[in-house]
């Protein structure tokens, strides 16, 4: 029994166990024990039931504990952890938490931001063939399809992708089967560059794989235009026969003569002329040969070299209807008639077909004089008529006289196809009339060189390295057994837009899937490897637009696209076997044809997403090769482009594709440029803050066309000083002294300002002012980057070295004195030498009927803009009016226009040249007032103060804040006060 002393004073039992009242007989057993009869026995076959199983686990009950459960935590239903799983989450909200626009149960986002096909689609050719065809460089081409605006560049891609694959023909709707971006199927106009690789034959019947490339025709997208020459052998130049030359037609032309790429013609939209304009045969051919002549005048008038020269009697100009799907050149014309007529001499029958030859039917025999007055060219009388008569034949007559006459021609029609709208009904007909446009492959055949051919060309133009090297050798032979060198001049983004693939040209070895690969950015050289990375090669493929088709391994001479090298890339870059250690140079980054003015400030709605804005500018800075992005001093995001549109297409992307988010914009604003008009009034001079080196220049104006020379790259760095020097006497009568004295162009290596070295020998220590070369060209380029007047570059302007006294021991004359005492001068001789603000100009054409003209005047004298030409276009009731206006003004000009003519006027805007702003931007005596534009000589004053204020620096422009404190005092002495602002 327990004893008082076993409880404590609260009544709990301290005691010791109590025996409990039942003895059990069964001993107790923790664990598993074995009893010592339970060993198999011998001879029984059974073992009996109450025998353990040898791999039995005994279970153990858990322990029941009798602890106090708290009412908040007694569970009587099951949680929603327990009904649906652990991996399920659920979500438990009060009333009204949530707004109504956010659905209870998000979809999930499935990111598709190109168009692309489900799976392969089917071709009329192995997909295996045309990457065998791929070993074979000598029937490969590398062609980019290039021209203006709505000229038929992507419809000439859908003509050769229908002939290629299997699709069915929409008479509603346009394909644009290269147009995968969003922005260009809501906007009907190409906004990227697309690659497409077909298989198509020749008139005989020989097999080439052609690596085409669409590349968009509005001029604020030639960056990617120029990106897709560089990859290239030779471009397919579509014009409008109506339009003729129009601006982007011009620049296109203009950059494949300077990069030395063969030029082909496709005169397009052939039955405009028939349908819209309603002209006679014999009118159309002037008009056709006018079209020709106005591309010919042009490329004569940058190279007068005759083999440049286009004509369809050499075999490079094709005629098209691209809508029609149909094109031929004389000798595929020249093939039906020897089809239909059997035995005829093909190419000489072609060469009578073009240039001022009649036929005489009574005698049937070629003549250069006309028989009879009513007798036509021979291409009137064997193509245009035919071509007429066909038309008009299917548009306007009835069924049965239809039937008979197709039927004459060989072309046979199901009874229900003659049901058909006209336009299907046509496109059928003039199918089986012209068959597949072999005339077209027939041109890029023969008249633009295979990679073998264009590689060596390509390889001195476009590569940095000594053209002794292997490498260079490898590349100029289109090796395939050399070393891997791939040229990458664009980046294209997945279809979820979360990473990159390269696409480029592999110039030499076999660019195998899995190797590894160092990538070099446009910043690499030997001397300075910082701008390089090591990456592998995840994938490789041949573009097609909509889709891919994967590959193993790419010889050189062909065009491919890279999976898994694009984390290090922003614009181009040189893929090179890991292997390559010396002799490693870049591939030049790209010579654009136009430069990036428009600017605008963005900045994220909400602060915290700022770090994602930050990622998609770099993505959008990879997707669009002409778009800049800049932190200015104020921290303010900037991001450059070449127009309104491209601007608009930059902001898409940023906002929806990259970084999904909202962002706000500023308006839009210029880059500006700093010059100077003058020689500096007087030699301006700073010392090092140890007081121990002096540095004298003065600035002046650079002569008139030297800037554009730099910048076009006819004069470089990389010249010999005596090349150099050569150049500037020739051109610009410089004398020797001074021509082999430039030390730099700045701010960068094509930078339009100058730094001359003009000291002398017997004054000054040259092998002393050697060893602070280096600090003062960094200074110089500092200050040519970032001038006084509003940070914005520096243009035209020379910096002459007149003297420097340096002190003896190197650690006084260190890069932290000298190079931010070279910027002082630099700005304090820049203030002195008259300073002026430059604005970018845009060139304007226009086309737009006659009794718009007057309109088009008005809108542009609003915005300080001048006509310079309007002349009426041959064979077509519009005028082309030619002007220019300022950048700063041309925000809105398209919709102003439009407004004011009805609609009736359309108009493209390009960079066209820098021109000095009006009024003197240092002149404090010119009273601004707020919100009042300023006009005439108070707008450079404007100008620099609203962009000072925006970045954040003070309105006060003196020369003094750069000048050294005795300077400004004997200048004060002197009476010459007035000059430091």
């Amino acid at each position: 029994m327990a004893s008082f002393e076993d409880y404590d004073e609260f009544g709990n039992y301290i005691g010791a166990d109590l025996e409990s009242d039942e003895e059990d007989d069964v001993p107790q057993t923790f664990g598993r024990q074995e009893p010592s009869h339970a060993r198999p026995l011998e001879g029984f076959d059974d073992e009996p039931e109450h025998l353990v199983d040898e791999d039995a686990v005994m279970e153990i009950d858990e322990p029941i504990h009798n602890a106090v459960i708290l009412h908040e935590d007694k569970q009587y239903y099951p949680s929603a952890g327990d009904v649906y799983g652990a991996d399920v989450e659920t979500l438990v909200q009060e009333e009204d938490a949530q707004p109504l626009s956010e659905p209870i149960i998000a979809p999930i986002k499935v990111r598709r931001w190109t168009v692309e096909e489900k799976d392969l689609p089917e071709t009329r050719y192995d997909k295996g063939f045309l990457l065998n065809t791929t070993a074979f460089p000598e029937y490969v081409r590398n062609v980019a399809v290039v021209g203006h605006l709505h000229h038929g560049k992507t419809a000439l891609m859908d003509m050769l992708v229908f002939e290629t694959h299997k699709l069915v023909w929409d008479s509603d709707h346009e394909t644009r089967y290269t147009d995968t971006h969003v922005l260009s199927r809501e906007r009907g106009i190409s906004i990227k560059s697309s690659p497409m690789s077909l298989v198509l034959s020749t008139s005989t019947g020989k097999s080439h794989l052609i690596h085409l490339i669409d590349t968009p025709g509005h001029v604020n997208f030639v960056d990617e235009v120029a990106s897709a020459m560089r990859l290239v052998d030779g471009v397919v130049v579509v014009v409008d026969v109506v339009e003729g030359v129009m601006v982007n037609t011009e620049a296109v032309i203009r950059h494949a003569l300077q990069e030395g790429i063969k030029i082909t013609l496709v005169v397009n939209k052939i039955d405009r002329l028939i349908l819209e304009l309603r002209i006679k045969p014999a009118d159309a051919y002037y008009k056709i040969k006018h079209t020709i002549e106005e591309v010919n005048t042009f490329i004569s008038g940058i190279n007068p070299d005759p083999d440049l020269r286009l004509s369809p009697e050499n075999g490079n100009v094709a005629f098209a209807s691209t809508d029609m799907a149909w094109c031929f050149t004389l000798r595929s014309f020249a093939q039906m008639y020897a089809d239909t007529y059997g035995s005829l001499d093909v190419r000489g029958f072609a060469d009578r077909l073009w240039g001022d030859i009649y036929f005489d039917s009574a005698n049937r025999k070629f003549t250069r004089k006309q028989a009879d007055p009513d007798s036509n060219r021979t291409f009137v009388h064997f193509v245009l008529e035919p071509l007429y008569k066909l038309y008009s034949q299917v548009l306007s007559e009835e069924t049965e006289e239809l039937k008979v006459t197709l039927n004459t021609l060989g072309i046979k029609l199901k009874s229900i196809m003659y049901k058909m709208d006209v336009r299907p009904l046509l496109k059928a007909v003039l199918d089986q009339f012209f068959g597949p446009s072999v005339g077209l492959v027939d041109m890029i055949a023969e008249h633009i060189p295979s990679p073998i051919e264009g590689a060596a060309t390509k390889v001195e133009r476009t590569y940095t390295g000594p053209m002794s090297s292997d490498i260079a050798a490898a590349m100029k032979a289109c090796d395939p057994e050399g070393p891997v060198m791939v040229q990458v001049a664009k980046l294209y983004h997945t279809t979820d837009a979360q990473s990159f693939r390269a696409f480029g040209r592999v110039m030499s070895g076999t660019l195998r899937k899995g190797i590894a690969v160092k990538v070099l950015g446009e910043g690499y050289s030997p001397e300075d490897e910082e701008d390089m990375a090591k990456a592998i090669v995840e994938d490789l493929w041949i573009g097609e637009s909509r889709y891919t088709i994967p590959a193993e391994e790419i010889p050189a001479g062909n065009l491919v696209l890279l999976g898994g090298v694009d984390a290090s890339i922003s614009k181009t870059a040189t893929v090179a076997s890991i292997d390559i250690d010396d002799d490693l140079y870049i591939f030049r980054p790209i010579k654009h044809i136009t430069q990036s003015v428009l600017k605008i400030a963005i900045e994220p709605i909400a602060p915290s997403e700022l770090p994602k804005m930050l990622s998609g500018l770099r993505s959008v800075n990879k997707s669009y090769p002409l778009v800049a992005t800049k932190v200015e001093e104020s921290g303010e995001h900037v991001v450059i482009g070449t127009g309104e549109l491209y601007l608009d297409c930059v902001m898409h992307d940023l906002r929806r594709l990259f970084s999904e988010i909202e962002i706000k914009v500023s308006d839009p604003v210029t880059k500006f440029c700093e010059t100077v008009l003058e020689t500096s009034a007087l030699k301006c001079y700073a010392d090092t803050p140890n007081k121990k080196n002096k540095i004298t220049m003065i600035a002046e104006p650079l002569e008139r066309g030297i800037a554009e020379d730099i910048e076009t790259g006819r004069v470089h760095m990389k010249m010999t000083p005596k090349e150099r020097g050569t150049f500037f006497q020739d051109k610009y009568q410089w004398d020797l002294l001074a021509s082999r004295s430039i030390w730099a162009f700045g701010p960068d290596d094509n930078g339009a300002n100058i730094l001359l070295d003009d000291t002398l020998p017997s004054q000054i220590d040259k092998k002393l002012l050697g060893t602070v070369k280096e600090h003062i060209k960094q200074g110089f380029q500092w200050g040519a980057r970032e001038g006084p007047l509003c940070d914005e570059p520096m243009r035209n302007v020379k910096f002459r070295i007149l003297d420097a006294s340096l002190a003896q021991e190197p650690i006084f004359r260190g890069g932290g004195q000298i190079v931010p005492t070279a910027r002082r001068v630099c700005y304090s001789s820049f203030l002195m030498a008259t300073p002026r603000l430059m604005e970018p100009i845009y060139y304007v054409e226009v086309q737009a009927p006659a009794d718009c003209i007057s309109a088009v005047y008005t809108v542009l004298a609003r915005r300080r803009g001048h006509v310079t030409q309007d002349i009426p276009k041959a064979g077509s009731p519009l005028y082309t009016v030619k002007a220019l206006i300022p950048v700063i003004d041309a925000n809105g000009f398209e919709t102003d226009l439009r407004t004011a003519t009805q609609g009736q006027a359309f108009c493209l805007q390009v960079f066209d040249h820098w021109s000095i702003v009006p009024g003197d931007p240092t002149d404090t005596s010119i009273k601004l007032r707020p919100l009042e534009p300023a006009s005439g000589q108070a707008l450079a004053r404007d100008l620099v103060l609203k962009t000072r204020r925006r970045k954040g620096l003070g309105d006060q422009i003196a020369v003094s804040k750069y000048l050294d404190d005795e300077f400004v005092l004997a200048l004060s002495a002197s009476g010459h006060a007035d000059l430091l602002g």
